[in-house]
């Protein structure tokens, strides 16, 4: 099983601008020296507390800052901006990157930008997905381009110019395109049977309880056996709240401290899931009544944490609930306590890995 680094990310309220994508930048260079296979960054435009709005500007300023790991954007909205724009941006940090790219795209997430960008929360799989294939198409085609959708119209044909080839949207370095991956948190997600369908990577987020990550490889399967193909597990993405401390007390102190790094982030992904009336996918157990649930019982079902053994161990128990995963994506949360949290990510790949890769956990049914 391969370690990945995953963040949206979620910052403390007080803290300033500057100074947190500055720590997100330490922590991608010192994930990528400690091993993790890849970074994947979210993307919002208008939340003070989830910052970054270019996931692809981000991990452009740390190629050069780094040897071997991915970069993945985790996810870029396609409904929030013209397809045209999406595939000569990414396709132009495919070649800046040497090919270190994963576009991992979505429908969005985040309801402030449905605003702001004035999306109907009702069109945007529709949009996400016409501006999917309008993105592959011209990637792999060459002009004149002629391509006329519900939301967006695409046509090049008079200054389609050959000879000095004006007309010509940038193909990425990868062929024939980076892969693409889709994330989900509700359970038996339409995203990920969509993802199935055309052999896309499925990766299921860390705030949601074991019991709908569940569901997430079953929702895969159906759409990848709609389309006759294969699905392989390895290609499973599973992210996860983690802190590895060395011991349990330790840990459970520093997960549970009020207003901490871990605390204040299930604090506030609860405040947004109740006020978009969504709770049922963060409920602990599935017959668990959403009203009667606490920012607190969401966080305890939802991170994982002590000792290296410990969280090894809490971890196998994970993988026996939903089944085997290629990829394990350690997600980020506030460096708080710088020391505490960057000893955390070394312990995660230094001590809790080895054991976790010398465990067999046997594979569930794909369905």
């Amino acid at each position: 099983m391969n370690l990945g680094y995953f963040m949206m990310p979620l910052h403390h309220i007080d803290r300033e601008y500057h100074e947190t994508l500055e720590e997100d930048i330490e922590a991608i260079v010192l994930a990528d020296e400690l091993g993790y296979t890849e970074a994947w960054v979210g993307e919002h435009y208008s939340s003070a507390v989830e910052q970054i709005t270019s996931p692809l500007m981000f991990h452009a300023n740390l190629i050069a800052r780094t040897k071997k790991i991915i970069f993945a954007t985790g996810v870029m909205c396609l409904p929030q901006y013209h397809p045209a724009v999406q595939a000569g941006q990414a396709a132009m940090f495919d070649h800046l990157s040497n090919g270190r790219f994963i576009m991992g795209v979505g429908p969005g997430g985040l309801a402030s930008d449905f605003e702001l960008f004035g999306v109907s929360d009702k069109d945007r799989m529709e949009m996400m997905e016409e501006s999917l294939d309008m993105i592959l198409e011209l990637w792999k085609t060459d002009p004149p381009y002629k391509m006329h959708g519900k939301h967006w119209d695409i046509e090049m044909k008079e200054w389609t110019h050959h000879d000095i080839k004006t007309g010509y949207v940038p193909k990425p370095l990868q062929v024939p395109h980076p892969p693409i991956a889709m994330s989900a948190m509700s359970p038996f997600s339409g995203s990920l049977r969509f993802a199935g369908a055309r052999g896309y990577m499925p990766v299921s987020a860390n705030f949601i309880a074991p019991w709908s990550v569940a569901t997430h490889w079953p929702a895969y399967c159906a759409g990848a056996q709609e389309s006759g193909l294969t699905p392989d597990r390895k290609n499973w993405h599973v992210a996860r709240s983690i802190y590895v401390a060395d011991t349990d007390a330790e840990a459970e102190a520093f997960v549970k401290k009020a207003r901490g790094s871990y605390d204040y982030y299930y604090d506030y992904l609860f405040k947004i899931f109740d006020r978009s009336n969504y709770k049922g996918p963060f409920v602990p157990n599935k017959d668990d009544d959403p009203e009667q649930l606490t920012h607190q019982a969401v966080r305890d079902a939802c991170v994982i944490w002590g000792s290296p053994e410990t969280v090894a161990r809490k971890l196998n128990a994970f993988r026996a609930e939903v089944g085997e995963f290629g990829t394990l994506l350690y997600a980020a949360h506030d460096w708080a306590d710088k020391a505490a949290m960057k000893k955390s990510m070394r312990l995660m790949a230094e001590e809790v890995m080895p054991i976790l890769n010398g465990t067999s956990i046997p594979l569930a049914s794909t369905g």
